[in-house]
């Protein structure tokens, strides 16, 4: 350390008491929005509605409905990529709403996929 230099914080660590307070908000409100997008359901559907697929926050599959006319027994690789397809784009759209969330909190900073 060069002579005379003096820390630009009494605390000498650079982090001053509003920045700790700051941080400290930002984990509180991280807690927060975490519970409140684990308990939130995200539906989507497929098949000009004939599939629809329901996940919860956890990303985790709740419902599926389906209209009985996508029912053929004929057919089973259609129902079966119209699950597909409605299963992930309620996923999509949970993690769509957790990212835009958590971007809310941090004000965009990347925070290396966190959550």
């Amino acid at each position: 350390m060069a002579k005379g230099y003096r820390s630009p914080s009494p605390m000498g660590g650079g982090m001053n008491a509003n920045m700790i307070k700051q941080a400290q908000k930002m984990q509180q409100d991280m807690l927060k929005m975490q519970a409140e997008l684990e308990n939130a359901t995200y539906t989507a559907t497929a098949g000009g509605g004939a599939v629809s697929a329901t996940v919860s926050g956890k990303r985790e599959l709740a419902s599926i409905e389906l209209q009985p006319e996508v029912v053929d027994p004929d057919d089973i690789e259609m129902l079966q990529d119209l699950i597909c397809a409605a299963v992930n784009e309620a996923m999509r759209k949970a993690e769509s709403s957790a990212n835009e969330q958590m971007s809310k909190i941090t004000g965009g900073l990347n925070l290396g996929g966190l959550f």
